[in-house]
């Protein structure tokens, strides 16, 4: 597989198709200072105010709006994010879903599933496992299987992320993305084709992307951690791995605890509501994992926002 997989020009097309379906998410401009990061000026885009908590609605709505549904409808396999994506737009376009979910998804993104009207299967302990469920059910079913990551149109769909941001900040020269399975990620370096610098972020405890680019090729890595949910797929997609290999600049890899914080710190300078591995990609910059030169004007995407975490009165 080529890293030409996927192009500006069909990430534009795409984008043209999901429009009258996502939202159009807002940027912000902070002083780095205010997290503790000096002489940064920082652009960060809230994808945690994205229909359905996340990025992964640009993805869904790509693949139900390209594709052909069969009558079965669709089937998901998710940590959570992903499968409240697939539920909404299938609940939208008035498509029959299902969604499958292990046990660590955490109860806000399950209840969202089932608040959109989709069926829910919980089975097994990691993603993996859940994505094992989502085949068998296919295979019986023919219903149409929609990757979170792995999957052309999914990517085509994260990468319009990129062509929004760049339209709303094309001064930053560097942009901070947390990574689970890789599709958010190479869409983003398929949209900006190498113009800027992109950094992939990391939980210590689930290094998949940086497991993958040691050894060349996609590989088992770690899956835990706070973000587990989220960000440990426990390997990387087949597809999206040579789009990264071809355009990322740097991986970064950061603390459950670092991440902990940077959610903590979204609240309490912004009242941004993140996920942990929606806070991942900021965590990278207050833990000083990855320290800006002074000439950088960085971007960093708050990629989802489903959580319980904030105890409103």
């Amino acid at each position: 597989m080529t890293a030409t997989l996927i192009s500006a020009g069909e990430i534009r097309a795409a984008h043209a198709a999901i429009a009258p379906h996502i939202r159009r998410t807002p940027i912000i401009e902070v002083d780095g200072s205010d997290f503790g990061i000096a002489a940064a000026r920082l652009v960060l885009k809230l994808e945690s105010m994205q229909h359905a908590g996340s990025f992964k609605a640009r993805g869904a709505f790509t693949n139900l709006l390209t594709r052909e549904i069969p009558h079965a409808g669709v089937v998901a396999a998710s940590g959570g994010n992903h499968g409240a994506a697939v539920a909404f737009a299938a609940m939208k376009l008035k498509v029959p879903a299902k969604i499958f979910v292990p046990s660590i998804a955490s109860p806000a993104k399950i209840k969202q599933i089932t608040d959109y009207g989709a069926e829910l299967v919980i089975t097994g302990e990691r993603y993996a496992d859940a994505l094992a469920a989502s085949e068998a059910w296919v295979a019986q079913s023919g219903a149409l299987p929609i990757h979170a990551f792995d999957q052309r149109e999914t990517m085509l769909g994260q990468g319009t992320v990129g062509l929004e941001f760049e339209e709303q900040a094309e001064q930053i020269t560097t942009l901070i993305v947390a990574v689970g399975g890789g599709g958010l990620i190479a869409g983003l370096a398929a949209w900006y084709d190498g113009r800027i610098k992109i950094v992939a972020v990391e939980p210590t405890q689930a290094p998949t992307l940086t497991r993958a680019l040691e050894a060349g090729r996609p590989v088992d890595a770690e899956a835990g951690g706070v973000a587990a949910e989220s960000l440990a797929p426990r390997r990387v997609g087949e597809l999206v791995f040579p789009v990264i290999q071809r355009h990322i600049n740097e991986t970064v890899l950061v603390s459950d605890d670092a991440i902990l914080d940077a959610q903590r710190q979204l609240w309490k300078m912004l009242r941004v509501v993140a996920e942990p591995g929606g806070a991942a990609a900021l965590a990278a910059l207050t833990s000083r994992q990855y320290v800006p030169a002074p000439q950088e004007r960085v971007g960093v995407l708050i990629c989802g926002g489903n959580t319980a975490a904030v105890d409103f009165k």
